[in-house]
């Protein structure tokens, strides 16, 4: 078991950020991972032009990267947005108009998760009427994504970097997982358990793990603190992974950590376990 045991995949918006966005699927080959996925990557835009989505395509293919998790439109972010689903106005009408240019994005790569980030809490704003939207908007995406046979995943944060974020627990983006498969009926909503933001809000991983592996879509790691690599921090991520694959979890895990040299901070795994099995 252990770390070599797993399907890992590297988060391209996080690493090898020092790039350029056409550069880092050759870069992340080159390091010796053939997958990867990425947080929305046109943060001024939902719409990119077709230009550039092919362009995107062009350097996954070239680089022989498969693209396994895309973000939706989620507003600034890296910056002070976390999504743009449960935001009235004009990030809401951003998020919809996305929709169909993420999954057909996601369809024509082969990517099959889809990652809707909630939003923030908006001052002056009732909480029901953006939960309200945000599951008008989760459904939606939910449909477009089952379109392209793909699953939607619901993201935890972590309260003491996304203080205005409402889901900072387990249980209440699993709330809203079953709630968008109630609504849908396509049962194709799943839990992005990060375990870094989990541990962050002081969460049993273990338990989380325990409870809801059935209902996880797709993993995220980072130690903690400081959300470096595997072996930075103080975080069993080798123990919980291997919890997560007793618990009959087998899809990706993705390395969404912070490095100053990405290329140089592979070195806890090794080179023949980087390859996607």
């Amino acid at each position: 078991m252990g770390f070599t045991d797993q399907r890992f995949d590297v988060n391209l918006s996080i690493l090898f950020t020092e790039l350029p966005l056409l550069e880092r699927p050759a870069a992340a080959a080159a390091a010796g991972f053939t997958a990867v996925e990425l947080w929305w990557p046109w943060i001024d835009t939902a719409t990119p032009e077709q230009s550039e989505l092919d362009a995107l395509k062009k350097a996954l293919e070239d680089a022989g990267t498969q693209l396994v998790g895309l973000n939706f439109y989620a507003g600034q972010l890296p910056g002070p947005d976390r999504g743009a689903v449960s935001v009235p106005g004009e990030e809401s009408e951003r998020f919809r108009a996305n929709i169909d240019v993420a999954a057909d994005f996601a369809a024509s790569v082969g990517c099959k998760a889809l990652n809707a980030l909630y939003g923030n809490r908006v001052e002056g704003v009732d909480p029901a009427t953006q939960d309200t939207l945000a599951l008008e908007n989760l459904v939606t995406a939910a449909r477009a994504a089952d379109r392209v046979g793909a699953i939607l995943l619901i993201e935890t944060l972590n309260k003491p970097e996304s203080p205005l974020y409402p889901l900072v627990s387990a249980p209440s983006a699993i709330e809203i997982v079953d709630k968008v498969n109630a609504a849908t009926g396509l049962g194709n909503a799943k839990f992005l358990l990060d375990i870094y933001h989990l541990a962050m809000n002081g969460e049993d991983v273990s338990e989380v793990i325990a409870r809801y592996a059935d209902k996880t879509g797709h993993v995220q790691i980072a130690d903690m603190p400081g959300r470096g690599a595997p072996g930075t921090g103080e975080l069993p991520l080798e123990q919980l992974l291997d919890e997560l694959r007793k618990a009959g979890y087998d899809g990706f895990v993705g390395l969404e950590y912070k490095a100053a040299d990405a290329a140089a901070s592979f070195d806890w795994l090794p080179a023949e376990a980087r390859a996607t099995r």
